[in-house]
């Protein structure tokens, strides 16, 4: 007993002397990613910093500009401060001391910090989503872009479970060699304050195309509102926890962040084209279905389709069609042999096959499908014709499919890579559906890294992945911009833009348009409208320049006192005479006008809310709109279609919103 004893004292003693050491493990001097040369932080601000170091050892930050502030780290290593700035200027130093190290933070400009987010709209940069959604004249802005004094940072691609604290990400001084990834929206926006303000902005951009409102916000605050329980119960730290460690099984690949990187993407998988490759453990499918609806383990990511065919007449080339596009990219092959490959998902597919890749009796296809997020897959049933006799062959029965790779984050996961792995996934990994769609991981993941990094505003352009949900997202919407607000302990000025016109084929998206302009109710907000710049088969107009022109507009007026004219028309209020509306807005300007053609897309209902075009006259500052079929007119709405393009503006050329008085 004695011994035992001794051995339990000796044995809680090194415990001890264990655990007093690990409270002692040096940490180096560590900072977030905001924190690098060339940042660029709020003029007259108490702007904040922080990062990590040894427990309860002192920070000293320094600003060449004649300030010093000193902290202490707490019991975990971290710390934090606030140093006062100047006014706008530079180039500045910035240095972080400790007793064993200093971090010198060079081409520190002082002037004003905005952050750009959003879905792909605000993701598209300078140069377009080539080589199918340029921006207007790209070649020409990005050679014309070598602004040192405007700067940017863009937050790397993360789905988080929880709040994380660091993000990948480094500040770029502006020039032609790398504005073409810059967010066109954002740009165009900084260069407008640049030229007006004349001090340095700093833009950090955050974006993610294709996600929802809800993916951006808190799980706080997600919950206060009541909705997404169901989602929220299945952020299971624990549940996550044995998920990630399955993930971690898989090889990596880095996301291509180019279009020519795209083009050269290599997921060591081209055996998968090969006629010889055996497929025969692959699932099966009778009908070409969107990825979603196929039995896969990540929605978004690589999937290969492979079909075999008979053809007896090889006589002459064929065509692959598939009329209404691959979300989003592919590469096809015949035979082992690539005859096409396509980046775009509202781009038809029409690939030639030579004769010479043909053999007579049974051919291989197989086609690499890449989905970026959303749906995926084919957008409508392939067909090969035969060139000569131009005989149509249907080929959208039975084919084979396996996913190559998943997302996770920045990097694909190669499933393929580790079979075994594949084989025996954690029970539930099947209904497993942590990516850039739910809700809360993009907030955890590219906006709580920010905190509390001092902005002047934020500038958003989404919303195209709640149409349909739009009684939603007035809820949502209003809610993350409270939600922002209060992570950063600021009622900062937030600028959006309104969805532009696009043929969406559900008409659902004039609603959600709506939702926005109502938004307007949230204080210290404005709307970009974009009501003149939409495209009908295009969801991402090239025109980015007004977009970013308007926001820049909203911040002018209202952050820095310019005298100018912010915004276009927004319903104010109308009234009944007769058969006559009579419709009164703000944001008028000078004055309304409308386009040559005429004031079009106006209707008006009656008590039934069936609408019927109507006929608009500008009646001073007010339109009248009346029907000889409807005497006792009730509602009032404009430009309420997927895709319409405006006709009333205000005299400085700026479009009044859609709306709706029902």
């Amino acid at each position: 007993m004695k011994n035992s004893t001794k051995g339990s004292i000796l044995m809680l003693s090194a415990l001890l002397v264990f655990l007093s050491c690990k409270d002692t493990i040096k940490k180096e001097l560590a900072l977030n990613a905001l924190f690098s040369d060339h940042m660029v932080l709020q003029q007259q601000d108490e702007v904040a910093f922080w990062g990590v170091y040894n427990r309860m050892e002192k920070v000293t930050v320094i600003g060449s500009w004649g300030e010093e502030e000193v902290t202490n780290s707490d019991s975990n290593g971290q710390w934090s401060l606030k140093l006062k700035t100047p006014k706008a200027g530079g180039p500045f130093e910035v240095r972080i001391t400790t007793q064993d190290k200093t971090i010198t933070l060079k081409d520190v400009l002082i002037g004003e910090v905005w952050l750009a987010s959003g879905q792909s709209n605000m993701e598209m940069p300078l140069e377009g989503f080539l080589p199918n959604e340029p921006i207007d004249n790209y070649k020409e802005e990005i050679a014309a872009a070598n602004y040192t004094n405007i700067r940017y940072i863009d937050v790397a691609r993360a789905i988080e479970s929880s709040p994380a604290s660091s993000f990948a990400g480094q500040w770029q001084v502006t020039n032609p060699q790398n504005a073409n990834r810059f967010s066109a929206t954002a740009y165009f926006f900084a260069r407008k304050l640049y030229q007006e303000l004349g001090v340095p902005i700093g833009i950090i951009t955050s974006t993610w195309g294709g996600t929802p409102v809800e993916s951006w916000m808190s799980k706080e605050k997600i919950a206060n509102l009541s909705e997404f329980s169901q989602e929220l119960e299945a952020l299971d730290e624990e549940k996550i926890s044995v998920f990630n460690d399955w993930f971690a099984k898989f090889p990596t690949s880095e996301i291509p962040s180019t279009p020519e990187a795209w083009s050269d993407l290599n997921l060591d998988d081209e055996a998968f084209a090969q006629v010889d490759f055996d497929d025969s453990n692959w699932k099966s499918t009778q009908k070409l279905v969107a990825v979603e609806d196929l039995a896969v383990t990540s929605t978004d990511g690589a999937f290969w389709f492979r079909k075999k065919i008979m053809l007896d007449d090889i006589s002459s080339d064929y065509t692959l069609d598939i009329a209404e596009g691959i979300d989003d990219m592919d590469e096809t092959f015949v035979n082992g042999i690539k005859v096409g490959s396509t980046i775009g998902w509202n781009t038809p597919r029409s690939y030639s096959i030579p004769k010479s890749v043909l053999v007579k009796g049974e051919n291989s296809i197989a086609i690499r499908i890449v989905d970026t997020g959303g749906g995926g897959g084919f957008m409508s049933e392939p067909w090969l014709t035969n060139n000569k006799t131009k005989a149509p062959i249907s080929i959208s029965e039975n084919w084979l499919y396996s996913q190559t790779a998943g997302f996770r984050g920045a990097n694909f996961l190669l499933f393929h890579k580790n079979e075994e792995a594949l084989k025996n996934p954690p029970v539930g990994i099947d209904s497993y559906s942590l990516d850039s769609h739910t809700p809360t991981v993009l907030f955890n993941g590219m906006i709580q890294p920010l905190l509390p990094y001092n902005i002047q505003g934020a500038i958003w352009y989404q919303g195209e992945s709640n149409v349909g949900r739009h009684e939603q997202y007035l809820k949502l919407f209003p809610g993350m911009i409270e939600d922002w607000r209060e992570r950063w302990g600021t009622d900062f000025s937030f600028y959006f833009v309104q969805i532009a016109p696009f043929s969406y084929g559900n008409e659902l998206s004039p609603a959600l348009r709506d939702a926005q302009r109502k938004s307007l109710i949230t204080p210290k907000t404005g709307m970009a409208i974009t009501m003149d710049i939409g495209l009908p088969n295009s969801i991402h107009p090239g025109n980015k320049q007004d977009v970013g022109d308007r926001l820049a507009k909203l911040a002018l007026a209202n952050d820095y006192d310019k005298e100018i004219v912010a915004s276009g028309p927004l319903y104010k209020t109308h009234s009944i005479s007769g058969n006559k509306i009579f419709i009164e807005f703000d944001h008028i300007g000078t004055g309304l006008m409308s386009k040559s053609s005429g004031l079009l897309g106006f209707e008006i209902a009656g008590s039934n809310k069936e609408f019927i075009p109507a006929k608009a006259t500008q009646i001073g500052n007010a339109i009248e709109v009346t029907t000889l079929e409807i005497s006792e007119p009730k509602y009032v709405r404009y430009a309420w279609k997927d895709y319409i393009a405006g006709t009333l503006y205000n005299k400085e050329g700026l479009p009044a919103s859609s709306f709706t008085t029902e």
